[in-house]
């Protein structure tokens, strides 16, 4: 996937009714700690009008809630799953649009505000072609009325 600036990254690719699964970690400065209201992650499929700049129109939205409040003294990590997730649009970044699918987790902490990190994937869905059928029907009927109009023009 290619940034703003022209930098190319490496993002997960997945499908329409994959899982989407792995885990987060949240490690809290040596000696601190993090009280929180609690930790979620989010699945977003999201549109952008590159006119309408910095703002979002979610089309898809999961939640996923990972820890109720409390406090990390140390390194918690926190295993998270979409089931057969329902992405119908593939990713695109045009001229004047861009679609993307997201994970953003949010950690909530009261008056101090929240912590949100972000982690683009990027969508890709295969159809089939169609099956081509080049023959042409045509009924008997069709023909013999054909038939009959060009035989009484010849007389």
């Amino acid at each position: 996937m290619k940034k703003e600036n022209g930098q190319t990254l490496m993002v997960p690719l997945f499908h329409s009714q994959e899982n989407i699964a792995g885990k987060i970690s949240i490690e809290p400065l040596q000696g601190k700690k993090v009280d929180h209201i609690g930790v979620k992650v989010e699945l977003l499929g999201q549109i952008e009008m590159y006119f309408d700049r910095g703002n979002f129109y979610d089309f898809a939205s999961l939640v996923r809630e990972l820890d109720v409040p409390g406090e990390i003294y140390e390194r918690k990590t926190y295993p998270f799953e979409f089931s057969t997730v329902e992405m119908p649009y593939e990713t695109y970044n045009g001229v004047n649009v861009r679609l993307r699918y997201v994970l953003k987790v949010t950690v909530t902490l009261g008056y101090a505000g929240s912590i949100i990190e972000y982690q683009d994937f990027v969508v890709s869905n295969y159809y089939p072609p169609p099956s081509i059928n080049n023959s042409i029907k045509v009924s008997s009927k069709r023909c013999d009325y054909w038939k009959d109009i060009l035989s009484s023009g010849k007389n």
